[in-house]
This record gives C-alpha cells, sequence and structure tokens, in this order.
C-alpha cells in the first residue's frame, strides 16, 4: 500500500492484458494501517480488488511501539472502517503473539478486539526473530515471553477465535467458513504460482526459482532477459527429483488441518504412500 493508486491500476491491467483470469478470481492487497488514503481505497475496488490484508499485530500501542510499527490501534481502526465503506467484504488482519513486553492477558484482549470486529479471516503468528533485524539486534533490551507463555499464547489463539466462529484450516491461519484464503492454500498444496517482482519466488512445473534480491541486479537480469529472449534469467532453477516432490507434498501438506491425502500421494506418484514412508 506504499504505491500509488494508479500504480496499483496499472500493474493490474498489465496482468489482465498478459494473462487470462478466471471470472472469480481473488486478488489480495496487502496494506499497512498509516499508507491507506481514502483515494486509494476506492482505486483498489475500481482496480478489481476484492481482499484486503491489513498487518494490525495487536491491539495494544505499547506493543505496537515495541517492534518499530508506525501505526496505533486507532490508526487500523480508521482503516478498517474505511475499507469496509468502500465495500470490501472479505478482510484479513494479521496479528502476531510473542512480542516483546507481551502477556498472555494483552493477547487474549487483541482477540477478543479483533473477533469482535467480525473480519473474514484472521493470521496469528508467533514473533519469530530474523538475524540482523532491530529486534534481534537489541533483543536483550526486551523481555520476551518465555516458551511455557508463548504455548499459552497458542493455544489460547485457537480457543478464542475458535469460539468465535474462526476454524483453524492452517498452522497459523483462521476463517470463516468459506474464506479460506486461495493463496495460502496454493503454497501448501504445492500448485504452481509465479512471483514477480524483486525477490519474488516460484514454483512451475516442479522447478523452483527466485528472482534476485539486490535491485540492481535485478535490473540487470531484467534488461539481459529482454536482449536474450528470457534465456538464463534464473541461473539458481532448482528442478524437483521426484523423492522432493514427494517430501514437500508431506511437510506442507501436513500445515493444513485436514492433512494429506493417501488417494492423492498415489495419484501424483504413482505409488501408494506406505511404500514410501511405512510407519
Amino acid at each position: 500500500s506504499l504505491l500509488s493508486g494508479g500504480e496499483v491500476e496499472r500493474i493490474l491491467a498489465r496482468i489482465r492484458k498478459n494473462f487470462i483470469m478466471a471470472p472469480d478470481v481473488e486478488i489480495t492487497m496487502e496494506c499497512n494501517p498509516g499508507t491507506v488514503t481514502p483515494e486509494k481505497m476506492e482505486s483498489y475496488i475500481a482496480s478489481g480488488i476484492n481482499r484486503l490484508s491489513i498487518g494490525l499485530q495487536s491491539t495494544e500501542d505499547e506493543e505496537l511501539a515495541r517492534i518499530g510499527r508506525i501505526h496505533s490501534y486507532g490508526d487500523f481502526l480508521e482503516i478498517y472502517e474505511l475499507a469496509r465503506g468502500a465495500g470490501f467484504g472479505n478482510i484479513n488482519i494479521d496479528l502476531m503473539s510473542g512480542l516483546p513486553g507481551q502477556s498472555s492477558v494483552s493477547w487474549k484482549k487483541t482477540l477478543e478486539r479483533v473477533t469482535a470486529l467480525l473480519p473474514e479471516h484472521i493470521s496469528a503468528y508467533s514473533l519469530i526473530l530474523e538475524e540482523g533485524t532491530p529486534l534481534y539486534v537489541n533483543q536483550n533490551a526486551y523481555r520476551f515471553p518465555d516458551e511455557d507463555e508463548d504455548r499459552e499464547m497458542y493455544e489460547l489463539t485457537g480457543t478464542v477465535l475458535g469460539e468465535a466462529g474462526f476454524h483453524r484450516y492452517e498452522i497459523s491461519n483462521y476463517a470463516l467458513p468459506g474464506y479460506e484464503c486461495r493463496h495460502n492454500i496454493t503454497y501448501w498444496k504445492r500448485g504452481d504460482y509465479l512471483g514477480l517482482g524483486l525477490g519474488a519466488a516460484s514454483l512451475m512445473d516442479n522447478c523452483r526459482f527466485s528472482n534476485s534480491r539486490d535491485m540492481e541486479e535485478y535490473c540487470a537480469q531484467l534488461q539481459g532477459c529482454k536482449k536474450e529472449g528470457g534465456k538464463d534469467f534464473h541461473p539458481d532453477l532448482q528442478r524437483l527429483s521426484i523423492q522432493e516432490q514427494m517430501e514437500e507434498f508431506m511437510f506442507l501438506g501436513l500445515r493444513l488441518t485436514r492433512g494429506i491425502s493417501r488417494r492423492e500421494f498415489q495419484k501424483y506418484f504413482n505409488v501408494p504412500i506406505g511404500h514410501v514412508y511405512g510407519e
């Protein structure tokens, strides 16, 4: 949502020009409170975007400040009402537990406040300290929930969201019936997806590849791709072996609460699952 409405419209127009889109296509826009205006919201709707994912993380302003977020809970509420007013009927809210200074009590408060807003989907992740980030570098300056409290928060998530009518269809994702994120499910079911842009990852025809994360290198690749007719754009392309495909089928599929299907395994690989993994 840092992009202007016009930029988003141009991107989607180019996609429609080059790809066939399903009549009921689900188009999700990630947005952060503090970066969205009424004009942008109207532009998103006009562009055909029909699902918003809003990065709230917590309803406690102190917790948001500790993780460097530029928005407050009040800012989020404004964006949420703006989205509903613009006509969005499918909204996800991102939440995060295990934040510095967070407790089970404050986490429960966040969950209850968010479910009261009746979004269609909630993604509730547990904080992972990524090397190189400010939180990682300065972690000794904060008090993080210990392992037992982190586990308590995780179980609290399932209880509170379940009582509010959200069913967990994946480890960290909850939805009202019929609002499971198609994009999410594509990953866990190993469907093909094409990533466009800096650092984007793809899986196509059992090949994994990703674009450079370095802007200069990425732009040079684009220029080279135009000159060579698309050759050698992905030197890191990984063609998955049958064994690797089977392994992915198992560990990605087991992220979904529905689990994996013996019938689908045999259909894809022409061998019973028991012959490969046994007990």
